[in-house]
C-alpha cells in the first residue's frame, strides 16, 4: 500500500505534497484568473490540538453510507477526524454538547477523546460521508465505548 521512494517520503506522502504544492499554486490570484485551471474552494479550516506526535503517521480516507435511520457505535477517537458531507445530514451527537447538523458541501472536525454517536435521521434519505483520518500507524479508527 505505501512504499518509500529515495527521499524518505512515503509514495501516498509525495502525492500528498505534490498535491498541496498544485493546490496552492492554482489558488493564487495569478492562477485563478487562468482559464483552463481548477482553483480549490476551502470547505474548512481549523487549528486542532490532539494531532499524533511521532515521526510517522498514517492517512486514511474512508467513505461511509448511512442508510435512512442509521448510526455510529458510541465511541471515540484517538485523534482529530474530520468528515465531510457529501449527501443527506448528518447529525453528530458529542457528549456534553448540544447535536450537531452537518449538511452536504460541509465539513466538521470530531475532536479526540470525546465520546459521540454520529446519525442519519432522515427516514427517507441516505447520508453519504467523507471521513480524513491521521493516526500514529496501526492505530485504531475508532474506539467503542460500552
Amino acid at each position: 500500500m505505501m512504499t518509500s521512494n529515495t527521499t524518505g517520503l512515503t509514495s501516498s506522502g509525495s502525492v500528498l505534497s505534490a498535491s498541496l504544492a498544485l493546490m496552492l499554486q492554482a489558488s493564487s490570484p495569478t492562477a485563478a484568473q487562468q482559464p483552463g485551471l481548477a482553483a480549490p474552494q476551502l470547505v474548512l479550516r481549523e487549528s486542532v490540538t490532539g494531532m499524533p506526535k511521532s515521526d510517522m503517521q498514517e492517512v486514511r480516507v474512508l467513505t461511509a453510507r448511512f442508510n435512512p435511520g442509521d448510526k455510529t457505535v458510541f465511541h471515540t477517537h484517538r485523534s482529530p477526524v474530520t468528515v465531510y458531507v457529501l449527501e443527506g445530514k448528518f447529525t453528530l451527537e458529542l457528549e456534553g454538547r448540544a447535536p450537531l447538523v452537518i449538511g452536504a458541501g460541509e465539513a466538521y472536525v470530531e475532536p479526540p477523546k470525546v465520546k459521540m454517536t454520529g446519525y442519519n435521521r432522515s427516514t427517507t434519505e441516505p447520508l453519504r460521508v467523507v471521513i480524513f483520518y491521521v493516526s500514529e500507524v496501526g492505530t485504531p479508527f475508532l474506539d467503542p465505548v460500552p
